[in-house]
């Protein structure tokens, strides 16, 4: 029911690229997010989910985020998994648009899942290094088994819980940083802040479910308002943050 109303009210204060006028942002709107041309990378994806769906493999998931609203047990069919809380079809297709539009050369994963996302941003740049962090071993092991699958090589998987990985990353700064795992509002903060001396002026940060719960929105709002950030994007599913200091600070609420 809350995201229900939080859709409702986000409807009614979006607008599209008209209603954008800083020319960064534009672009980025019209040349990224409402890019509706068909690639091949889009049927990439769409073989990879359909094979997630088509799956009777059962995982005894580890979850150490907030759990799951539909699954109330630790096994769990994969088919299930990816209706309900792997990166939904638009999501993914959108995070590759994104990664290309981009060409971000360093990413950060926070949540691999069954590897949707991952798959996502691999594909956008074969010569990106992308670092993959997942609690559960058994869910990792299965997403980098799919992903050897697709013959992606450019992935590093790492098996802790956020907390303890973050300090132990090696890299200097990350282009890109996607949060999609432990759906709390206290863990994203950390998260966020504890991640921000790893950022450079053109790196982005996106959430996804920014609308999961009461304490996921006011995360991000916390995450839109602090100093560090000049643009934000509200696209409902996910939430976009830019540290670049030529830009004004300045809200997008914008449908896709």
């Amino acid at each position: 029911m809350y995201q229900i109303i939080s859709y409702i009210k986000f409807l009614i204060r979006s607008t599209n690229q008209h209603g954008v006028h800083s020319p960064f942002v534009y672009n980025f709107v019209t040349k990224c997010l409402y890019d509706k041309s068909k690639l091949d990378e889009d049927q990439k994806l769409d073989q990879y989910r359909t094979n997630l769906l088509n799956s009777d493999t059962i995982l005894n998931v580890e979850d150490l985020g907030e759990g799951s609203k539909i699954f109330d047990t630790k096994q769990r069919n994969v088919s299930q998994m990816a209706k309900t809380s792997s990166s939904s079809k638009t999501n993914s297709k959108l995070l590759y648009r994104i990664a290309k539009y981009f060409d971000f050369k360093n990413t950060l994963e926070l949540g691999t899942s069954l590897g949707m996302g991952t798959y996502a941003l691999a594909l956008a740049n074969s010569e990106a290094k992308i670092t993959t962090i997942e609690g559960c071993s058994i869910t990792s092991t299965f997403a980098k088994s799919k992903l050897d699958n697709m013959q992606i090589t450019n992935v590093q998987f790492l098996i802790s819980n956020f907390s303890e990985a973050i300090p132990k990353l090696k890299e200097d700064s990350f282009d890109f940083i996607f949060f999609d795992g432990h759906h709390n509002k206290e863990a994203t903060i950390k998260y966020f802040e504890t991640l921000l001396p790893k950022t450079h002026n053109e790196t982005v940060f996106v959430f996804d479910d920014i609308y999961w719960s009461k304490g996921m929105t006011e995360a991000w709002e916390y995450i839109k308002s602090h100093n560090a950030v000049t643009v934000s994007i509200d696209c409902f599913y996910l939430g976009l943050v830019f540290f670049r200091k030529e830009q004004v600070k300045e809200h997008f609420t914008i449908r896709v």
